[in-house]
C-alpha cells in the first residue's frame, strides 16, 4: 500500500512539473492561456503586470490562492482522499512555478500553443489516470454538477469560454483564437491518455461479487447492480456487476478490483446519459 501511494504521489509530481513547464516555457510568455483555474491565474497575472504594473504577483502564487477555498470545498462535497492529491498536486505546480523561469522557447505563437497543450495535457491526464485532479475547476464543476444535476462539461465550458472571451477583449483576437488551439490540444491529450467522459459505466464479472461490493461501497457512494453470468467456455457461474462512476472514481475502483479479485474481467464503455438515481442514498 506505500509502494502504490507513493508512486501516486510521484506521479502526481510528474504532472505537475509538466503543467508549469508549459505554462512557464510555451503559454505565459506568448499570451496564450490554459484551462479552468490555471488559465485564470494566468490572466489575474497578466492583468496586474501590463495593465497596473505590478510584476511580483506571479501565475503560481494566484493559483494556490484561488484553491484554498475550493479545496475546503472539496474537502466536504467531494471526497477527502481526492481533495488531498488534489491539493498535493496544486501545491507542487506552484512551487515548480516559482522555481521555473519563464522563458519563450519559441517566438511562434502556434508552437507555443501547441506544445502548451500537449505538454500541459501530459501532466493533467497523468493526475487523472492516478486519482487525483489539477484541483480548481475539476472540483467546482464537481460540486456544481451534483447541486445543479447539470452535465460537468457544462462548467468547463462556460469556465474556458469566459477565459477565451477576456483573453481576446484585453489583448489581441488572436490571443483568443490560439487559446482556443491550446485548449482543444489540451482536450485531445487527455483523451489519449485518460477518459474525459463525464461518467463511465464499469461492468465487472467476477467471482467475489459480494467482497467487491463492501469494498466499493466504503469507498464511494454508487449503486451496483449485480446479474448472474456464465462463463461461455469454462462454462462457469459468477456474477456480474454494473455501475455507473465519474471518471475520477476510475482509479479507486481500479484498485479496488486488483486489490479484492485481480482475476476479474473489467469492461468500461463511455456513459452518455443516466436516469434515475445515480447515487447511493444511505
Amino acid at each position: 500500500m506505500f509502494f502504490i501511494e507513493a508512486r501516486r504521489i510521484f506521479i502526481v509530481m510528474v504532472g505537475a512539473l509538466l503543467n508549469a513547464i508549459a505554462l512557464n516555457f510555451f503559454l505565459i510568455a506568448a499570451n496564450v492561456y490554459a484551462s479552468g483555474f490555471t488559465g485564470i491565474a494566468q490572466l489575474i497575472s497578466s492583468i496586474f503586470h501590463d495593465f497596473f504594473n505590478i510584476t511580483g504577483v506571479s501565475t503560481g502564487i494566484i493559483l494556490f490562492i484561488l484553491n484554498i477555498p475550493v479545496a475546503i470545498l472539496g474537502w466536504y462535497k467531494v471526497g477527502k482522499g481526492f481533495t488531498i492529491y488534489s491539493v498535493i498536486s496544486v501545491i507542487f505546480t506552484t512551487v515548480f512555478l516559482e522555481l521555473l523561469p519563464i522563458r519563450s522557447l519559441s517566438e511562434d505563437i502556434i508552437l507555443n500553443a501547441v506544445f502548451g497543450g500537449v505538454i500541459g495535457g501530459i501532466g493533467v491526464g497523468m493526475t487523472l489516470k492516478w486519482g487525483a485532479s489539477t484541483g480548481g475547476l475539476d472540483i467546482v464543476a464537481m460540486v456544481l454538477s451534483r447541486m445543479k444535476d447539470k452535465p460537468i462539461g457544462n462548467f468547463f465550458m462556460i469556465i474556458n469560454s469566459g477565459i477565451i472571451i477576456i483573453a481576446g477583449l484585453l489583448y489581441e483576437a488572436e490571443n483568443a483564437l490560439y487559446t482556443l488551439l491550446t485548449l482543444y490540444v489540451t482536450t485531445r491529450v487527455i483523451d489519449a491518455l485518460h477518459t474525459r467522459h463525464e461518467k463511465v459505466t464499469a461492468m465487472i464479472v467476477t467471482r467475489k461479487a459480494e467482497e467487491l461490493q463492501k469494498a466499493i461501497h466504503d469507498k464511494m457512494i454508487r449503486g451496483i447492480t449485480i446479474l448472474p453470468a456464465r462463463g461461455a467456455y469454462t462454462r462457469e457461474d459468477k456474477d456480474m456487476m454494473v455501475l455507473v462512476i465519474t471518471r475520477y472514481e476510475l482509479y479507486d475502483l481500479e484498485r479496488i478490483i486488483s486489490e479484492v479479485d485481480p482475476q476479474a474481467f473489467t469492461n468500461v464503455v463511455q456513459t452518455t446519459g443516466i436516469f434515475g438515481f445515480f447515487r447511493r442514498n444511505d
